[in-house]
């Protein structure tokens, strides 16, 4: 896939682009496949929930190429990889992880507003995402919603669980409590698109951002998420991020490459 100049800038100004049909129907269907294997044999970082409204549930986890062939090659083989490298401007991509979030019919559970690099272990502004689209999504059936340009202002905000009565993050003094972003809705530019089946919203690691709930009665709303590194991130072993991703073989400050965060593209296109 070609990405035009005008499809960067927009990616520099506002942090997230939406890229309709980037994934064929092949992807699709492996990919789906795949799915159906987790749920019903989870990978070790499972994280699900039942829905607090008593309907529908919520499943999702992460690591799974590191499980399963069919999300491996699509992390390490597809066309995100080239991708990244496009939208980061970088010399070389790391793969991050991946991650699953499957919203069946009537899971009302909000996704609350955050960012998403203070969960993780890492450090640097080459730090993006790219949300596939595996069913058709609106806004009643969990719609991703961005504060456009929220990546650049510089903010750090407290990372808090997802899901009602689960453990506390611990507090890192350098990030700020999330504000109530839906309370200052109009103070804001809020972006959001409504996708089908292989469409892919792509965005940056700082960028604001949440979903609603699934609130149709029989269409569920399958993403899978791919998150990569380029050249100026490093890891990070302070406060404050999830433990299913930090890498113990890495110290502070330390280049990603690794088994758990290989290169998987570079501009000599050598990655053994």
């Amino acid at each position: 896939m070609v990405i035009d100049e005008t499809v960067l800038k927009d990616f520099e100004r506002d942090g997230v682009v939406y890229l309709p049909g980037v994934v064929d129907e092949g992807w699709l269907g492996r990919l789906a496949a795949a799915i159906d294997r987790d749920i019903a044999d989870p990978g070790p970082f499972v994280h699900g929930y039942q829905s607090a409204g008593g309907e529908g549930r919520f499943h999702g986890n992460m690591r799974l190429w590191e499980q399963d062939p069919d999300f491996a090659d699509y992390c390490l083989n597809s066309p995100l990889p080239e991708l990244a490298a496009t939208f980061l401007k970088t010399d070389k991509v790391n793969l991050f992880y991946d991650q699953l979030f499957v919203k069946e019919p009537g899971t009302s559970d909000r996704t609350r507003w955050h960012n998403d690099q203070p969960y993780w272990p890492v450090r640097g502004r080459q730090v993006m995402s790219f949300w596939l689209a595996l069913d058709p999504v609106t806004k009643d059936s969990g719609a991703l919603e961005f504060i456009a340009g929220s990546h650049r202002g510089g903010r750090w905000f407290q990372p808090e669980p997802f899901a009602e009565g689960a453990p506390p993050y611990e507090r890192n003094p350098d990030y700020e409590p999330i504000p109530d972003f839906d309370a200052e809705r109009d103070r804001h530019e809020i972006v959001s698109w409504e996708m089908a089946p292989g469409d892919v919203i792509a965005f940056h690691a700082m960028i604001v951002h949440g979903a609603g709930g699934n609130l149709t009665a029989f269409r569920r709303r399958r993403g899978y998420t791919v998150r990569y590194c380029g050249d100026d991130a490093v890891y990070y072993a302070g406060a404050g991020v999830h433990h299913g991703i930090r890498n113990p073989t890495l110290e502070d400050g330390a280049p990603l490459t690794s088994d758990q965060y290989p290169m998987v593209w570079n501009a000599g296109r050598d990655v053994t």
